[in-house]
């Protein structure tokens, strides 16, 4: 990275935040001494699954584009997705009417303001917000409607999902599930999770009773190889059918099993497993069934991946993980690896898909930095402002996002000493060659003023994230700079306290305590383990925190994510996990609402009830305040309200 000399003014806000000499990289990272010496040619990093979906992205998009004998123009007329899903319906015209819904309860999140009973809306945005009287000045100057359909009800500020995934996490949770842990479907009851091998034997037999043809190609998502106690393979899979093509694609999207129907279908012959790496074999050559990292997933992962990323088809699977949100009460999801699959495919999807008056969600588009690097090289900065200067309400893109170490699920991420328990089975993997290059990738962002979000999962990995943003800090001061570390998984109450002095802010996932936590032990520890999701101390230190689920890691539920954050109940032990970490019900629900914008780059806009904002807002049946803590998860959402369009849960729970 290039050096300069730092001036005086520099210097002064050095001391000013507590930043000193940084320690050198190994050091400041501590790590097996078995570790890969080549950090980017690992085979289980989550960043090689971006590079799988993007080359079926773009064999979707060139077959899409050959089925037409017209030119396809750029970004936004890709064949299949000039076609909604849905009617789209007409935009309304800008009018004087207002119409102010009326509750038990308001909650705003404005904390000179907390609460009301009614809220004034025209064009899209709040006028007014408190009691009807309060409302007075404002309705008698402009003609109205008073909805008391949820007079009863509670009204909170729609809720947002700060690190989603609108189409890699439609794809998964759209497959039939094979998950360990029961799994929300937006159209019936949720699916109840496997718990045994014999389970999910049954399960996948039901699933292939149900194709439609005894050609098509069965893929289960979500298998859990921790909690199910290691893999699968063709042997396993041909004693639910021999004769149907059947995959199971593991829930790190990282492994996928086949059986000897889907073995012969792609074409997995003895030579092409001798040439794929991490491609299983028989004693006498052919395929185990087992295609173990990206790699070999690839090779027999790809052509249904394209299948299922062909425009028409990706625009229903995005539609299945819209409404699961808009039914958990989200109206605003991030989109934190734009253009890391496909930029053509993806702008067009978005285009289609959220920016259309009947919408049911709003995205923040956060774009890939290493793919606009390699596709842009110097201009990607400027690229990327004007996307910036494209957004309109329904599509604001803000930042830009990179990767420090691997996944926490997988167990990939990078862990200080004393490491992982079974140093033999999982080394750790920071995704780049060096402390200086991954400086580097950001330095010209942050130079450029964007808001950076940095995926990062172990104390490791959050080190060398920190480390990052001191180094950027020294160089280039800047102030509300919302830099992000998302995930957080295994943190120290050192470095929350170091962030605190640094400006950087968190969004981490509650899912790695509730879900993962009573698994993780026998991996590194208890301690460690209870601690992951280190929400509390975050606080305690006054860093900014948001609760997002990172479909698929999780299905999207912010109650479930405010529940979490205030019980800290392992899944399987239902024990509380680090009881000092956990927070108040009110702290969670800022972490879903005004703090998750906040996360987003997006709070002049939504995140709380405030005049001028845009009328986002969820329908509760109870106030998450007034409940027991453990209750808190099973609130009905009634409604989502987008621009002051009344969406029901009941109007989304069909295909």
């Amino acid at each position: 990275m290039r050096r300069v000399v730092p001036s005086l003014a520099l210097v002064l806000l050095a001391v000013l935040i507590g930043l000193g000499p940084r320690p050198a990289f190994a050091e400041a990272v501590a790590r097996s001494a078995d570790a890969p010496a080549v950090f980017d040619n690992y085979n289980f990093c989550v960043a090689s699954v971006r590079e799988l979906f993007a080359k079926a992205a773009a064999l979707a998009l060139a077959a899409a584009k050959a089925e037409t004998s017209s030119p396809v123009p750029p970004v936004v007329s890709v064949p299949g997705v000039s076609a909604p899903p849905v009617q789209a319906a007409p935009e309304e015209p800008a009018s004087d009417h207002v119409t102010v819904f009326v509750a038990k309860k308001i909650i705003t999140m404005d904390p000179g303001w907390p609460e009301a009973t009614a809220v004034a809306v025209q064009n899209g945005r709040i006028l007014s917000v408190g009691s009807l009287d309060d409302l007075k000045p404002w309705l008698d100057k402009y003609p109205h409607d008073i909805d008391n359909r949820f007079a009863g009800k509670v009204i909170y500020p729609g809720f947002i999902e700060p690190h989603g995934h609108p189409l890699i996490g439609a794809i998964a949770l759209s497959r039939p599930p094979l998950t360990f842990f029961p799994l929300a479907n937006p159209y019936g009851p949720p699916f109840p999770g496997v718990k045994s091998k014999d389970e999910a034997v049954a399960k996948l037999k039901e699933y292939v009773a149900q194709a439609k043809s005894p050609t098509d190609t069965v893929i289960a998502w979500g298998y859990d190889i921790v909690a199910m106690g290691g893999h699968l393979d063709r042997a396993f899979l041909d004693q639910i059918t021999k004769t149907q093509p059947l995959m199971v694609w593991d829930a790190s999207e990282h492994f996928v099993y086949a059986n000897s129907a889907a073995i012969e279908k792609f074409g997995i012959t003895p030579g092409v497993v001798a040439k794929t790496l991490g491609a299983g074999k028989l004693p006498n050559g052919e395929s185990n069934g087992q295609f173990l990292g990206v790699l070999a997933a690839e090779a027999i992962l790809l052509k249904p991946l394209q299948d299922l990323l062909a425009p028409d088809q990706a625009l229903k699977i995005m539609k299945y993980l819209a409404d699961l949100g808009q039914q958990a009460g989200i109206t605003t999801t991030g989109d934190l690896m734009f253009g890391g699959i496909n930029l053509e495919l993806e702008q067009a999807l978005a285009k289609t898909f959220f920016d259309r008056p009947d919408a049911i969600e709003r995205v923040v588009p956060v774009v890939d930095g290493a793919t606009f690097a390699k596709l842009y090289g110097d201009q990607a900065q400027q690229k990327a402002l004007d996307l910036k200067a494209s957004s309109n309400d329904r599509i604001i893109f803000n930042g830009v996002k990179f990767f420090s170490d691997d996944a926490f699920v997988s167990l990939g991420m990078e862990v200080q000493n004393p490491g992982y328990i079974h140093s033999d089975q999982y080394k750790g993997l920071f995704l780049f060659t060096s402390f200086p290059a991954f400086v580097q990738a950001m330095e010209p962002w942050w130079n450029a003023g964007f808001h950076i979000h940095v995926h990062s999962n172990g104390n490791a990995g959050n080190q060398a994230t920190i480390d990052a943003l001191a180094e950027l800090q020294a160089e280039h001061p800047r102030f509300d700079h919302r830099f992000t570390i998302e995930h957080y998984g295994i943190s120290t109450p050192e470095q929350a306290r170091e962030l605190k002095a640094l400006g950087g802010i968190v969004s981490t996932n509650p899912y790695y305590l509730y879900a993962r936590s009573d698994l993780n032990i026998g991996q590194f520890g208890t301690d460690r383990a209870s601690l992951a999701s280190r929400i509390g101390t975050l606080v305690r230190e006054g860093v900014v925190v948001s609760l997002h689920a990172d479909t698929p890691v999780a299905p999207p539920r912010p109650l479930e994510e405010v529940w979490i954050a205030v019980n800290r109940v392992g899944a399987l032990s239902g024990q509380v996990r680090a009881p000092y970490e956990r927070v108040t019900v009110d702290q969670a629900l800022r972490m879903i609402t005004i703090d998750a914008a906040y996360t987003l780059g997006v709070d002049d806009e939504v995140g709380s009830i405030e005049a001028g904002k845009l009328a986002d807002f969820t329908v509760l049946d109870a106030d998450p305040r007034d409940v027991e803590p453990m209750a808190i998860k099973d609130i009905p959402v009634t409604a989502t309200i987008l621009g002051g369009r009344v969406i029901l849960t009941a109007d989304t729970r069909k295909p």
